[in-house]
């Protein structure tokens, strides 16, 4: 019993040390998604979406849940956040090329329209971020019209 007690004790002191390191935090500013907004012009209710269901993950901006503090959970969020903006960041919208932005974009309407995005782990702890059709509708339609400004955008070049 008395090595059970021990192990027990160690545990709890590196869970306890661990938690005053952490990954660093997304902390960006809604300033960096202008270009983005800009540019690709979302009506009133796509805006709502993004901001519910998308840029915690995919911009600069992350708005990070109580449970963000408790080390390893802000590793877990952090690789999630990190994998996010890899593949699709609208904080860094201007960089990118014509081709890429219309690709990002049909990767986009993919996700969404097979509901592999936003991800289910996402949505069991922020609600609001889940998708109904018709907001799927939104987002794909938005999305599509944002290609055909691409495609044109292309021919021009």
């Amino acid at each position: 019993m008395k090595t059970i007690k021990k192990i027990f004790l160690i545990l709890l002191v590196v869970f306890v040390v661990a938690q005053i390191f952490g990954p660093q935090k997304n902390e960006g500013k809604f300033a960096s998604i202008d270009a983005f907004l800009a540019e690709t012009n979302p009506p009133e209710d796509v805006k709502l979406i993004l901001k519910e269901s998308c840029y915690d993950c995919h911009s600069d901006v992350t708005r990070y849940p109580w449970y963000n503090n408790i080390t390893p959970v802000n590793y877990w969020l952090a690789a999630h956040v990190n994998d996010g903006k890899k593949h699709f960041n609208v904080s860094n919208w201007v960089g990118n090329s014509v081709k890429r932005k219309d690709h990002k974009f049909e990767e986009l309407i993919e996700m969404v329209e097979e509901k592999e995005m936003p991800l289910k782990s996402y949505t069991w702890t922020h609600t609001e971020a889940k998708l109904t059709d018709a907001q799927i509708k939104s987002v794909v339609d938005w999305a599509k019209l944002v290609r055909v400004k691409y495609a044109l955008m292309s021919k021009a070049e």
